[in-house]
């Protein structure tokens, strides 16, 4: 057989069985069907055992009792002695109506906006609860969204508000028995009588009576689409609060009638009609309730327990007590003397304005602890929502004492001498002394009680960058957080910077309470239902400004009362450390602010006066810190330090004098002087006249009103000596304030 016959013969036959089989080889494929065959079996196994545990939990769960706080409970806010009540917190007085009372377009715009498969779903929601595990087992993120009407009814009825996975998975099991228990007309019916829609209001009557000032049965098409939208987040989305709630509410109120239209509630020509302006809101519904001066103090309140991490719903409906520091007496004599001062100055003015034009404003603390004592913001809150006591305003004179602790602190002595002729230059500015006063070289003592503008303005521009250094010692103090560098001027000391009188008294309190600072509050204390304290304020003091430093100038400013511009003050018969100011607009020849503050040992308080519907108006003539603010003080203190120990200040520490202070100075502007016989200080002037028929108490001869000193003319707007049109505070005394 020829070797190609052999090789054909062998090739026509196979092997039997096909063929051969090799063992230990298999194919990519298989190994992955492998795979996934154990994996299948794997999570079939834990969706049984996941079952099976989900089963067990579910048979385990009962429905809790309904929370205590179900029925919310009014919060009221008491003065300090915890019994008088001020105010309450939003009287919501829940009033819970039958679902047929409700209008469609209520339940049609909450269940769009809040749970489009209401009238389907089981009481969950599955992709909005994977949503919930996911943010809840992100580091850092509060566990939120995935909740569906009945739970969201499930969480307030039954549940708390913590916000963690387990309250969430909790809050799924007791949703699925309650859609179990109930229709969902009741669970509806129950949801809208609960639900929280901001301003104290819960439930849907409510709601549409504190926004509204109606039923919830007279709501129309936008006012129900409107409260539907607020659900999502009350207190962001209430209009009343500004204008980016209202664009946020805006665009909620638009969210949801997109919904509607989407589910079938409402067509396209409705939409057309309705989408683009939210409902009218009317004031008065719920903010009569803070109707008075009183209404300043609550807001004030809420503020600050907001801040503190209380959430409005706590406040508004937890049945807290919450214990003011504001003492009752004091401050129904802080209405008193701010009314009397308003009804005092549109008397004698002569401008014609009714004392609603102008705006007296009082504040008062306690000088070691910042608890605020009375503070008067205004008449009404309702008519108008400025709080006068917390806004600021020029200073005057007033501003000097930080000017005081500047020098002190570059090293001058209350008896370092200072230029205090009349007629300074500063570039192209020109300070005076009010009246034409000329001092010639005066102590520091000496320009602080008799309030001498171009003393002042001489230390600072002897001093390495003093107006940095002068506003640091305000902010120190903590009249003031922050000043814009634009703002260092030599000038600085005469008070063109605005300070609140909240600021003011906290500041002087600083140098009383020997240079250690504290943070203002109004809170005192804050009970829950059960009486239990859950809420008091940590007291916080800084030593801001050194001791000696501090007692030094608060002895300074004791003799203002004693022997200068404030004497009139002595009546009140208890030692005092103060300073008058007023703020006079040289472009405009305007008097836009008046100022008294004044401390005991015990209780610092400052008096602003102001006038317009901004508080920037001109006050007119003869209207200085001596004639309507000190006297307010005086009224005041008279009722605040009643029954109080007489408090002696320290004496003036002894300090050498370390500065680089000359004497007499080589000021870097050229200082001028009326003629004089000699460098002797001409006899005292009265630079704030008190007008007759307004006596300061206890008048001494030189109280006597002198004649209104001529007013010179406007200096140019921009000038090294202080800012655009703020360079003279009284008539010829350019750049800021008198005392």
């Amino acid at each position: 057989m020829t070797d190609s016959k052999r090789a054909a013969g062998g090739a026509s036959r196979a092997p039997r069985g096909g063929a051969p089989h090799q063992r230990g080889k298999r194919t990519g494929g298989q190994i992955a069907l492998g795979l996934f065959k154990w994996i299948g079996i794997l999570a079939l196994t834990v969706a049984v055992l996941g079952v099976g545990a989900f089963v067990f939990i579910y048979a385990n769960t009962t429905i809790p009792k309904p929370n205590d706080e179900f029925q919310t409970n009014v919060s009221t806010v008491y003065f300090s002695d915890g019994e008088q009540p001020m105010s309450t917190f939003f009287v919501h007085n829940r009033q819970s109506i039958p679902l047929s009372e409700m209008p469609e377009n209520v339940k049609q715009a909450i269940v769009a906006a809040e749970n489009e498969t209401f009238w389907e779903d089981r009481g969950i929601s599955v992709p909005g609860l994977l949503r919930a595990v996911q943010t809840a087992l992100t580091p850092g993120v509060d566990t939120v969204g995935g909740s569906t009407i009945t739970q969201q009814y499930v969480k307030v009825r039954y549940l708390t508000q913590d916000k963690t996975i387990t309250r969430k998975l909790t809050e799924i099991m007791v949703a699925l028995k309650v859609s179990q228990d109930l229709t969902k007309e009741e669970i509806l019916e129950g949801y809208l009588n609960t639900v929280y829609f901001g301003r104290g209001a819960y439930g849907i009557q409510t709601a549409a009576q504190a926004y509204f000032s109606k039923d919830a049965k007279d709501l129309d098409d936008q006012q129900a689409i409107a409260l539907s939208a607020i659900i999502n987040a009350p207190n962001h989305l209430d209009p009343a609060r500004g204008d980016k709630q209202r664009a946020d509410l805006l665009e909620r109120y638009q969210y949801t009638i997109n919904q509607m239209v989407k589910v079938g509630y409402m067509t396209e020509a409705r939409k057309d009609e309705i989408y683009t302006t939210l409902p009218d809101f009317p004031r008065l519904s719920v903010e009569n309730r803070l109707g008075g001066p009183n209404g300043f103090l609550v807001n004030k309140v809420k503020d600050e327990l907001l801040t503190a991490g209380f959430d409005a719903a706590q406040i508004e409906g937890g049945g807290l007590k919450i214990i003011t520091t504001i003492d009752k007496r004091l401050q129904d004599a802080a209405v008193t003397a701010a009314a009397n001062m308003a009804e005092r100055i549109a008397k004698n003015s002569g401008e014609g304005h009714d004392p609603l034009w102008y705006h007296p404003a009082i504040a008062s603390v306690d000088t070691k602890t910042g608890a605020i004592l009375a503070e008067y913001n205004g008449p009404d809150f309702v008519t108008s929502e400025i709080p006068w006591a917390e806004t600021p305003r020029p200073t005057g004179s007033t501003f000097k004492p930080w000017a005081l602790v500047a020098g002190l602190r570059e090293g001058a002595t209350l008896n370092t001498k200072f230029n205090g002729k009349n007629k300074l230059k500063i570039g192209d500015s020109e300070v005076s002394n009010a009246g034409g006063g000329n001092y010639g070289w005066i102590t520091l003592q000496d320009m602080t009680t008799k309030s001498v503008n171009t003393a002042y303005v001489d230390m600072t521009m002897q001093m390495d960058d003093g107006p940095r250094k002068v506003a640091q010692a305000a902010i120190d103090a903590g009249a003031l957080t922050e000043v814009d560098e634009r703002h260092f001027q030599p000038s600085i000391a005469l008070g063109y910077l605005e300070v609140s009188p909240l600021n003011a008294a906290r500041a002087l309190a600083t140098l009383v309470n020997e240079g250690k600072r504290s943070n203002t509050h109004i809170v005192a204390e804050v009970r829950d239902m059960k009486g239990e304290v859950i809420y008091q304020p940590t007291l916080v003091q800084d030593q801001t400004i050194e001791p000696d430093i501090a007692r030094n100038a608060a002895y300074a400013l004791t003799k203002v009362v004693e022997d200068g511009t404030a004497r009139g003050m002595r009546s009140l018969g208890y030692p005092t450390a103060g300073k008058t100011g007023t703020y006079y607009d040289s472009n405009k020849e305007e008097t836009r602010s008046t100022w008294f503050i004044g401390a005991t040992q015990q209780i610092s308080t400052a008096v602003v006066l102001t006038g317009g519907e901004q508080g920037i108006s001109d006050l007119g003539g003869n209207v200085y810190g001596s004639t309507y603010t000190a006297p307010g003080w005086l009224e005041f203190m008279k009722v605040a330090m009643e029954g109080k120990e007489k408090i002696a200040f320290p004496g003036p520490t002894r300090m050498n004098e370390t500065g680089n202070f000359t004497s007499p100075p080589t000021p870097r502007a050229t200082a001028t002087s009326e003629p004089t016989a000699s460098e002797t200080p001409s006899p005292e002037p009265t630079p704030e006249p008190t007008p007759e028929p307004e006596p300061s108490p206890e008048p001494a001869p030189s109280d006597t009103p002198s004649p209104e000193p001529p007013p010179a003319q406007p200096t140019p707007s921009q000038t090294p000596g202080g800012p655009p049109g703020r360079n003279r505070e009284t008539p010829g005394a350019p750049g800021g304030g008198n005392g």
